[in-house]
């Protein structure tokens, strides 16, 4: 007989329908398995066969072979073990064809017939949602992820005996009540906050203009000038994340194995920071089965990467292109796997071995050792980072300052205000924030007055700037105007912008050309 046990599988963070089909028949007793499978996937029927028997069930003296459509998606991970022990069963009169008409089945089986748990849920649920199925089965520990997602029936399963049950008598088992409305709303508390930073202003506005637009930023000052106390504070003034966002960036955490079935949800802005001993494939994702990276992983929020310059240049140089398209692609000989990478990349930097110059009172570095050092950050990286701020050494009088600064609430209600004026002017277009505008966009949106015009060329002649490096000081004037409320840009907002990315010419003149 034949039988056919709708699934899903997994290619990058998306979820791709797969037809688990089943055929029974007379013939030399054997089991087989095609369809572009892994070794994950092969394994599958030793781990079949015997959950089988140890569940009573065995399997008949026949030919038996499996298929997993369609044949040119590879099919990776042990989530295809319980859809192929169902369409068996199925096939072999245990289970009615007509109960696995409209439902998604997913699960990991152990010998004795146990449900265990899968990676991506959220991704299966999706996809098996948007393919029209009304009912996914899923083991129980996936049941909270799988909730996310409305308008499909979750059902958790625990053992094949209990599925069995289910589809031959729909009822048996509970649907699963939502949970997730109350996760979502709780608010988001951080355990740190800028109130706690005092002095700093130049960093903390520049972070704070970073933010508005997501800009890319970098610090850059001697040790222990507060440069990692503000990044890690970033997140606090970020806008709280929408259902949507939280979706998305939760799919890539849920198919990387990163959420616990206690939290089905990434409700904060992620915040990685990898060692720079990082390799270059754990930056961008990758692997034998491709995995989100780093990169991916701080999608909708902040990669932050201290001492800069330590990391290997291969691997800081990968950084270039998601930077530019806002995503990776991996490929590998039997595919292509496409992951996110919207991310604020946020870096601190000391400007030297010694991290004092260029003050040479304290600085032992030669010119040589210092131009090598900075020469670790090529030009091309160098150009994807809109703002460049040097730190200070803090005085006596600002660690001794009772009060500290503004808080983080006061500062994300600025920048709230500001992405709901980049919300509505880029509405119906595929850019979401100033630091991401295009040329036309640019010309659109960044009108200047004859006065200011000249002002923007005296600057530009001055700074010898880039085409590049041009087009971002527009773009970040562009987000100090909205922190101000302004529809035009001011001839102000440009000298602040200008100041902004000055330092870059200051510390890498020298090596790149500009003054």
């Amino acid at each position: 007989m034949y039988s056919k046990v709708h699934s899903v599988g997994i290619t990058g963070v998306e979820g791709v329908p797969i037809l688990v089909e089943a055929d029974v028949s007379d013939g030399l007793p054997g089991f087989s398995m095609v369809g572009y499978l892994s070794s994950q996937v092969r394994e599958a029927q030793d781990r079949v066969r015997t959950a089988l028997r140890n569940s009573g069930f065995r399997l008949p003296a026949k030919k038996v072979t499996i298929n997993l459509s369609p044949a040119d998606i590879r099919k990776e991970g042990t989530a295809f073990d319980l859809p192929i022990a169902i369409s068996i069963l199925s096939a072999s009169g245990h289970i009615s064809s007509s109960a696995l008409t409209d439902c998604v089945i997913s699960g990991e089986l152990g010998l004795d017939g146990t449900i265990k748990p899968v990676h991506g849920a959220l991704s299966i649920t999706a996809a098996a949602k948007k393919a029209g199925n009304v009912i996914c089965f899923l083991p129980q520990e996936n049941v909270r992820e799988g909730l996310v997602i409305e308008g499909i029936k979750i059902i958790g399963v625990s053992h094949l005996k209990e599925l069995i049950q289910e589809l031959n008598s729909p009822g048996y088992i509970k649907e699963a009540n939502a949970v997730v409305d109350s996760v979502i709303e709780e608010p988001c508390s951080y355990d740190m906050d800028f109130s706690e930073i005092g002095g700093l202003p130049l960093l903390r506005r520049a972070t704070e203009v970073a933010v508005a637009g997501m800009h890319n930023i970098l610090y850059i000052g001697p040790a222990g000038t507060g440069k990692s106390m503000i990044s890690r504070r970033i997140p606090t003034i970020m806008p709280s994340l929408s259902l949507e966002e939280t979706i998305e960036i939760s799919k890539i955490y849920s198919v990387s194995g990163l959420l616990s079935p206690e939290m089905p949800l990434v409700v904060r802005r992620p915040f990685r920071s990898p060692h720079h001993t990082i390799s270059p494939q754990a930056l961008a994702g990758g692997g034998r089965i491709p995995k989100p990276g780093e990169i991916s992983l701080a999608s909708g929020g902040v990669l932050f990467l201290d001492e800069f310059p330590e990391f290997q240049k291969n691997t800081i140089e990968i950084l270039r292109q998601p930077l530019e398209e806002g995503k990776i692609t991996i490929s590998r000989m039997h595919g292509s796997y496409e992951f996110p990478a919207n991310f604020m990349l946020t870096a601190s930097m000391n400007p030297c071995a010694c991290g004092f110059y260029p003050d040479r009172t304290k600085c032992r570095c030669s010119e040589q050792q210092v131009y090598k050092y900075l020469g670790k950050i090529s030009k091309p990286l160098l150009d994807r980072i809109d703002i460049c701020v040097e730190s200070r050494m803090i005085t006596y009088e600002e660690l001794e300052k009772k009060e500290g600064g503004e808080s983080s609430a006061s500062i994300r209600l600025r920048v709230e205000s500001a992405r709901k004026i980049q919300a509505k002017r880029y509405e119906g277009q595929k850019t979401y924030f100033n630091s991401s505008m295009r040329k036309a966009e640019i010309e659109e949106f960044c009108k200047l007055k004859k006065s200011d015009r000249d002002f923007l060329k005296q600057i530009y002649e001055t700074q010898k700037l880039s085409a590049r490096g041009y087009e971002k000081l527009l773009k970040i004037s562009r987000t100090i105007a909205d922190l101000d409320g302004s529809e035009q840009i001011q001839k102000e907002h440009l000298a602040e912008a200008a100041g902004l990315r000055s330092l870059e010419g200051k510390y890498w003149g020298g090596i790149y050309g500009q003054p």
